[in-house]
């Protein structure tokens, strides 16, 4: 059966038969009470905010920032519609709500800790719990390591998209070419583009293989997805992702 979960302040548009009367009572705000699925589980997010998420090329058809922030509210919405519940990590309690969007919209956008790269370090999720995290990653190789065992300490497992600009990945310059940091002053002018390409995609392919070792040995899933393809596409293959990760942890 369900539980009571949490109170929430009543929302334009909900039914009127949601308002718990009592607990509004107490002041002049009208309250929801929520419930929640005793078998439901727990699915915690993070999107990456940062400045180089706002990146888009020419090629893409959207910024790495919009795709993300799709791909993470869409991916919420069809766990909730599914039973589960849904928390952006070290923002907010886990929603069960059919408004789970706005609401997580409402959270990310009001708090400067969702605005930077660095996740929360205050909040660490729970061994049955699922951890959905989303970004360019692009760190250091031990930060994100760092990161991962912080989040699977306590025996959470999880998936990690990392989201990309078909740019960062063909590197398509060539001539002069002056490339400029997101973050920072930082400038760097090459004569000739083209001469660096091939170091550059070798350096790249290394980075995602260590992602990829960081995340196979804390028992994680990464994922990636590039800005030039749908975001129903990054959804379909994240939904399934999550879904064959819920049914391998949670099915013995």
């Amino acid at each position: 059966g369900e539980t009571f979960w949490q109170f929430r302040q009543f929302t334009s548009g909900e039914p009127a038969d949601r308002i718990d009367w009592r607990r509004s009572a107490r002041d002049d705000r009208l309250y929801v009470r929520e419930r929640e699925w005793e078998t439901a589980s727990t699915y915690w997010l993070w999107i990456d905010c940062s400045p180089s998420m706002g990146y888009m090329s020419s090629l893409a058809r959207s910024s790495k920032r919009d795709r993300a922030i799709v791909l993470g509210f869409a991916m919420a919405d069809l766990l909730v519609r599914g039973g589960e519940r849904v928390g952006l990590l070290g923002l907010t309690n886990p929603i069960s709500s059919r408004n789970i969007i706005p609401r997580l919209a409402e959270a990310l956008t009001t708090s400067g800790e969702a605005l930077g790269r660095h996740m929360p370090e205050g909040h660490i999720p729970g061994p049955r719990d699922r951890v959905i995290i989303i970004g360019d990653f692009i760190v250091e190789v031990d930060i994100f390591a760092t990161r991962i065992a912080m989040l699977s300490s306590r025996g959470a497992r999880g998936t990690a998209v990392q989201v990309r600009d078909p740019a960062e990945t063909l590197f398509p310059f060539s001539g002069e070419t002056e490339f400029i940091g997101p973050e920072g002053d930082l400038r760097w002018t090459v004569g000739d583009a083209a001469s660096v390409s091939a170091a550059y995609l070798n350096r790249l392919k290394a980075h995602e293989e260590a992602l990829r070792r960081i995340c196979t040995t804390s028992g994680w899933n990464l994922r990636t997805h590039g800005t030039q393809t749908t975001a129903a596409e990054g959804l379909l293959s994240l939904a399934m992702q999550v879904q064959n990760g819920a049914t391998a942890s949670f099915g013995n």
